[in-house]
């Protein structure tokens, strides 16, 4: 009996159950099938507005460019000096600091001149006595100054020459009377007592010529003498401005000046320092222009030629190019990196290139290659998958293309791959474009 009272309890609560299940359930699919249909009916309006993508569009043209050698380099300045005082000395100024702009010849450090001047003042004075002592010596024998030495112009001299004259006319006079009085004796018509006293008188005019001949060889050889004094003097005086020429670069050696112009990346002396000519005073660098060392391969080296084109960048001036020409090229190729050490001269004048600038450079082939180039409002950058696409257009469906972009232009840049020669691509509505899509130009 317990067991009908309790089946006839279950009967009611079962029924319950299920009708509120039943309920439930109507209520869930009630509300699900609005929503479904309002999802087809929504994917039907969609699809029937949805028409053709109004885009412009362009052909990608194939032409030629230029070719090019890809390296990398250093930029070092044209020249670097490690300048230094040809004499030793206490520095009492350094005009220049680092990073400053020199002009040849201009004054980098000064040394203390006191003793140099002293010098100069010694040995001009010594130039002076020098001097004196050669115009006296002139004047000696009637030379002035930078005259030439005639003997025949000294006084001594010409004196001994008229009487060496005197005694040789003598001489022929008393010849002339010794002639005719030995042709008097000879007829009879003198005494030779008479003779005897002419032929004495040829005799002594004989004897005053001989002496006078000797008075003027004596007064010639003393004349000469001066005159190697005079010679002596003229070498005292070269000496002495020899001297003066000695204590004058001295004295300008104080000054140390720049051997070219350029910049000061160093100056590691200071006022007071004692200097020597082991010394460097400061190091000065070349910089314009400026020369680009870069290591190209083997296999690139036979087409690089002196004087071929050179562009290159660097960091430190983004989206900047500068030029230059390449200045020499290395004959040996390194055994372990395979490649040969190429210069180039680039122009520098605003200082904006830097010793020791991370360079890459590209150097201009001779000839050129064929690429591919479409319209810059033709290639968008997809950030999702960090790549380039583009869309070409075949008939009236969209086609979608990665490609790899090269160089840049005003307005096209080069295709590398992934797009052909006259190849129709669109420029415009590329947010709207897809895969498949359908378009009209």
């Amino acid at each position: 009996m317990s067991s009908r009272i309790l089946s006839r309890g279950l009967y009611p609560s079962a029924i319950v159950y299920l009708l509120l299940g039943i309920s439930l359930f109507s209520v869930a699919c009630g509300r699900s099938q609005p929503k479904a249909d309002a999802r087809a009916s929504n994917s039907k309006d969609v699809s029937a507005n949805s028409g053709p993508i109004t885009v412009t569009t362009a052909k990608a043209s194939s032409r030629e460019v230029p070719s090019f050698i890809q390296a990398t380099g250093s930029l070092i300045a044209e020249e670097t000096s490690d300048v230094a005082s040809q004499i030793s000395g206490q520095v009492v100024a350094t005009p220049v600091g680092i990073g400053a702009f020199v002009r040849k010849g201009d004054v980098i450090a000064r040394l203390n001149d006191k003793d140099a001047r002293m010098r100069l003042r010694l040995s001009q004075a010594d130039l002076k006595q020098s001097l004196a002592a050669l115009r006296q010596a002139e004047a000696r024998l009637g030379l002035g100054p930078g005259g030439r030495f005639d003997s025949s112009t000294v006084p001594e001299v010409r004196a001994a020459s008229a009487s060496l004259e005197q005694a040789q006319a003598e001489l022929r006079l008393a010849e002339a009377n010794e002639r005719r009085y030995r042709d008097l004796v000879e007829t009879g018509d003198v005494a030779l007592s008479s003779y005897d006293q002419y032929r004495m008188l040829r005799d002594t005019a004989r004897a005053r010529v001989n002496n006078a001949r000797q008075v003027l060889e004596s007064v010639v050889n003393v004349a000469r003498g001066s005159n190697q004094a005079i010679q002596g003097a003229e070498a005292a005086v070269e000496s002495a401005r020899s001297q003066v020429a000695i204590s004058q670069k001295a004295v300008a050696d104080t000054n140390v000046r720049a051997p070219f112009a350029g910049f000061v990346s160093s100056r590691p002396i200071a006022v007071g320092e004692y200097v020597t000519p082991s010394s460097i005073i400061a190091t000065i660098l070349r910089t314009n222009p400026i020369k680009l060392q870069m290591q190209v391969q083997e296999a690139e080296v036979p087409y690089i030629r002196v004087g071929m084109g050179v562009s290159l960048e660097v960091d430190a001036h983004k989206g900047k190019t500068f030029a230059g020409q390449v200045a020499a090229v290395n004959p040996a190729i390194d055994p372990a990196s395979r490649a040969a050490t190429i210069e180039a001269s680039i122009e520098n004048n605003d200082n904006a290139l830097r010793s020791g600038m991370f360079v890459t450079a590209k150097i201009t082939r001779p000839g050129g290659n064929k690429a591919v180039f479409v319209p810059r409002s033709a290639v968008f950058s997809d950030k999702n998958t960090e790549s380039y696409r583009v869309f070409v257009i075949n008939g009236d469906t969209a086609k979608l293309r990665v490609v790899q972009i090269g160089a840049g232009e005003s307005d096209s840049i080069e295709i590398l791959s992934g797009i052909e020669a006259d190849e129709v691509v669109a420029t415009s509505n590329l947010d709207q474009l897809y895969e498949g899509a359908v378009v009209t130009k």
